[in-house]
Order: structure tokens, then C-alpha cells, then sequence
């Protein structure tokens, strides 16, 4: 389980590396400047789309695992 903690420090490290400002990847990101603070703060109650576009504007991939995770059908996508 990926906790808040470990999600803040990694969001705010590469904003840090990237040399953006909270602000700047708000913008970047297409968001409001509070989520970034908030994300970095370890606010856990941030809708997933904004989630994603922070995560993208960092090129932040995420990996989705698990037992199963062969045995998905992702033709199924529509």
C-alpha cells in the first residue's frame, strides 16, 4: 500500500529536482495550487484525475500489480 507519507516526499522531491515552485506545477499540471500543497503535505483526500495530472506533469509513472494482473483482459478497455 503506497502510504500519503511516501507519496508527499516523492511528489515534493521531484518538484524540487525539476526546480518548479508549487505554484509553477500547479500550472503546469492544470490544477489549483492548494492540491500541491496539499499533496505534499500528505492530504489523502485528492481526486484521482488530479492525481494523475500532477503525477504526469512530473513524468511520475505509476505500476499497477498484483497476482492476477495477467489474467486481466485489457482489450476490454473501451
Amino acid at each position: 500500500m503506497l502510504e500519503p507519507q511516501i507519496l508527499s516526499l516523492v511528489i515534493r522531491q521531484h518538484r524540487k529536482i525539476a526546480g518548479l515552485s508549487q505554484l509553477q506545477l500547479a500550472e503546469l499540471a492544470g490544477v489549483g495550487k492548494t492540491v500541491v500543497f496539499d499533496l505534499e503535505k500528505g492530504k489523502e483526500t485528492v481526486q484521482l484525475d488530479t492525481l494523475r495530472k500532477i503525477l504526469n506533469a512530473l513524468n511520475i509513472k505509476v505500476e499497477l500489480t498484483s497476482p492476477i494482473m495477467n489474467q486481466i483482459h485489457f482489450d476490454e478497455i473501451s
